[in-house]
């Protein structure tokens, strides 16, 4: 059987992670049944999460993990769709992935009160007298690596003036459909799940936040996947995760 390494679940969601998020719904696309593993931080093959042992072999990133399952068990997560959607499709999961995700993480580590709602519970698990300094400096080496990456540069007001085009452009996309491309599941959809989830967490409060709350068919797109795929994990609070940048 897979072996999923995960973070686990916060934030009404079954893991804090969009990414993780992406895997565990590729692999039920697929139709593959997997475990779940925490504390595999230290082992992760490229220091991050998620990453996947297949039989012996472990493999990491929610990207690579998609193209193994379509490589080994000869999955194509995008059957059924022309070039061009299938073109449409990769672009705006990379759009989720190498340009919202920033925003995300600006959210989530940058306002001071989102993080204590948020991400400084990923640190309740350390001993208390290295708390404190654990979630300086991590939150410090996060805002250090959001700017390296140029998101950090801008203004709350223009980090949300992208993060807004970006949920414009899913919702017109998705549309009145079920899914991301039409009546059934992409592999795209696992990425932009994980994302209009992380985002309408009620967790944190932002600009970002209320746009997304704005587009009814992203809530209920939201609200649809947790339902078909994650049905215990569709309101209510959830046990804390492991500290981990997400």
């Amino acid at each position: 059987m897979i072996t999923l390494y995960t973070f686990g679940p916060l934030f009404d969601l079954p893991d804090a992670s969009p990414f993780v998020v992406k895997a565990m719904l590729l692999l039920k696309f697929a139709g593959l049944p997997y475990k779940e593993e925490r504390g595999g931080f230290r082992k992760a093959p490229k220091g991050k999460l998620p990453f996947i042992v297949d039989d012996g072999a472990a493999i990491a990133d929610s990207t690579f993990i998609r193209f193994h399952i379509e490589t080994k068990y000869g999955v194509d997560f995008d059957a059924g769709l022309s070039p061009g959607a299938r073109a449409t499709a990769w672009a705006l999961e990379k759009m989720c992935e190498d340009h919202l995700y920033w925003a995300l993480v600006d959210m989530r580590w940058c306002d001071m009160g989102n993080f204590e709602r948020s991400v400084a519970r990923f640190f309740d698990w350390l001993p208390a007298p290295v708390r404190p300094l654990a979630k300086i400096m991590i939150r410090r080496m996060v805002v250090r690596r959001l700017n390296v990456q140029g998101m950090g540069r801008h203004r709350k007001e223009e980090i949300a003036e992208l993060a807004i085009r970006d949920l414009e452009a899913l919702a017109a996309v998705l549309g009145e459909k079920a899914f991301l491309m039409g009546d059934a599941p992409c592999g795209a959809d696992a990425t932009v799940f994980g994302f209009v989830g992380c985002l309408l967490s009620p967790a944190c409060q932002s600009p970002i936040r209320a746009a997304a709350e704005n587009h009814a068919n992203l809530v209920a797109y939201r609200d649809r996947l947790l339902g078909l795929y994650f049905p215990g994990f569709s309101g209510g609070n959830l046990p804390i995760g492991q500290q981990a940048e997400v």
